[in-house]
């Protein structure tokens, strides 16, 4: 007699019987769900799963597809996959690099090559394409981590070695395509015939792995022209060869070493010269061409208040007088906000300031007349006044900060001559190996779950669930106009995810399997689990990871 269980499909919310030990693969299979893509991956219980994942007990299951999060994040680690593949057919004797993200694709190097012409990428396509039509299985699996490490140096892999051999454990994960081998932090498709779209398009000194975007599944999304973006992080790449700290491989051997001080120092010093050094260019286009107005502009989580006091303090030193203002405090009162397609009040939307007070304030300010400066109250979602009126003199310089600030909509009041603009994030510059990148998202994410918790009484959850829709926003709103900026800034710090990994861990426990923001909360603590911890005694108080972690000398 067959042992048999029974499974309840949420994309359905309907409930079929399937034996003891059936593939998630094979319940798809026999499953009407609609829709237009196929499933690349599925949460059992809230847990992220491929598809080639047998069940043993009753489930509750929801298969997700390119056009879901997760999904495209399964798309894009699978595509890699295959990229590596092609590259180690094409130059075996080759180290791969996957750099960064760009638009919805990835920027890749390959050691030794400078440039890459469209022929050779049209070669390199080509052979993803073979692979993809043979539709070779991908599985992964649990070994002894000796016998995985030693199957990695073996391949050539010694960054994904080094990985492993940093993180004690007894078992580790790795994955199969036919002969090919790899790590990955995530799950992955369950073929290689399901990367169906993709395009390899020569860029910069090496080429773009183009993908479809999430929204737009049928197409290929061309990468933007991100020039100056694409220059930082070639600096921080380069810096942290230098440094000796490429991958969190070697980024944990140091610290296992005793070098924590030491890189402390390093990465906080990269910062101060930052933050010097756009005030010199903010100080220069003052007295060439009367700049009055620093606009500080980032997504969330990318340490934009610790960033404008910090340049404010380099440009005292300069003799000039900054004064800090909020693009918060103009907001509208709450029922005046608009609100988003699902009713809710959409705090990211330009509308949501009152434009036309801001820039009358701004005229007022730049021809040297008082004026009385709003302050919003969150709680009470109304606009207050402070009790002393502002007023600029011939050296001060106005540095407003907020998600808007490099949008040409926010200040038509201002000539270009009178603005200097600033965007910075924490793109990350240490990856996890030569081919897993660590998520700018990711990064970020983890700085607001511990602020929040810590400074705004959010939980976990209430960060996680709300995630998307600020994600969303930062899309619509924010990078659109990054390449607007003067400069970038860079404020991510190669040791912090150490720093914030055993304060972030127990937060992220007290989000309950039963809700599907576990899954994300799970996904995280695994990424955590491959940095070793950093003791932030040693972090200095004006740190931009002070704003999140506590412990800063500057008021917020």
């Amino acid at each position: 007699m067959k042992n048999i269980i029974t499974v309840y499909c949420q994309n359905t919310a309907k409930s079929i019987d399937v034996e003891m030990g059936t593939s998630l693969l094979d319940i798809y299979s026999n499953i009407e769900i609609s829709g237009s893509y196929p499933a690349l991956a599925a949460y059992v219980n809230n847990r992220i799963k491929e598809l080639n994942y047998r069940v043993y007990t009753p489930i509750s299951v929801r298969f997700i597809d390119i056009t879901h999060f997760e999904g495209h994040r399964v798309y894009q680690r699978t595509a890699t996959f295959l990229v590596q593949q092609a590259i180690s057919n094409l130059y075996p004797t080759a180290a791969f690099h996957v750099r960064h993200s760009l638009g919805t694709g990835l920027y890749c190097e390959v050691e030794g090559k400078e440039a890459f012409s469209k022929e050779e990428c049209n070669a390199i396509e080509e052979s993803v394409r073979q692979i993809v039509k043979q539709n070779i299985s991908i599985q992964r699996k649990k070994e002894p981590s000796s016998d995985v490490i030693a199957k990695f140096e073996a391949a050539g892999y010694a960054d994904k070695a080094e990985l492993l051999r940093s993180r004690p454990k007894l078992y580790s994960n790795i994955y199969y395509m036919g002969q090919s081998i790899g790590y990955f932090l995530g799950a992955l498709a369950p073929s290689s015939g399901y990367i169906t779209k993709l395009s390899i398009l020569p860029y910069s000194e090496g080429f773009v792995i183009a993908l479809p975007k999430r929204e737009a599944p049928d197409t290929i999304a061309l990468p933007p022209r991100a020039d100056k973006m694409a220059g930082l992080f070639r600096q921080f790449h380069e810096w942290m060869d230098i440094v000796g700290v490429p991958t969190v491989g070697s980024l944990n051997r140091l610290i296992q070493q005793g070098d924590t001080t030491e890189l402390i120092k390093i990465a906080e010093a990269v910062h101060d010269r930052q933050y010097s050094n756009i005030a010199d260019k903010i100080f220069e286009a003052h007295n060439n061409r009367g700049v009055k107005v620093v606009l500080i502009s980032g997504p969330s989580s990318s340490g934009k208040t610790t960033s404008a006091k910090r340049i404010g303090v380099q440009l005292r030193v300069l003799g000039l007088h900054p004064v800090l203002i909020s693009l918060d405090d103009y907001f509208v009162n709450r029922e005046q906000t608009p609100k988003d397609e699902n009713g809710e009040y959409d705090y990211e939307a330009l509308e949501a300031l009152d434009l036309k007070q801001l820039n009358i304030h701004l005229k007022e300010l730049i021809e040297g007349k008082s004026v009385d400066i709003p302050r919003y109250d969150f709680i009470t979602g109304t606009r207050k006044w402070h009790k002393d009126p502002l007023q600029l003199d011939d050296r001060s310089v106005l540095i407003m900060e907020g998600i808007h600030g490099l949008n040409p909509k926010l200040t038509p009041s201002l000539s270009e001559d009178l603005k200097f603009k600033i965007y910075l994030s924490c793109f990350t510059s240490v990856a996890m190996d030569n081919i897993t990148r660590i998520h700018t998202t990711d990064n970020r994410l983890l700085r607001r779950i511990t602020r929040d918790y810590r400074t705004r009484g959010n939980n976990a959850y209430d960060t996680i669930a709300r995630w998307q829709s600020v994600r969303r926003g930062e899309e619509r709103h924010i990078f659109p106009y990054q390449e607007n900026a003067d400069v970038m800034i860079n404020t991510s710090l190669f040791y912090e995810i150490g720093v914030i990994r055993p304060i972030v861990e127990p937060i992220l426990r007290e989000i309950p399997d039963t809700v599907p923001e576990y899954g994300e909360a799970e996904r995280l603590l695994k990424f955590l689990d491959n940095f070793t911890p950093v003791n932030p005694e040693e972090i200095p108080p004006t740190s931009v990871l002070r704003e999140f972690i506590g412990g800063s000398s500057f008021k917020y």
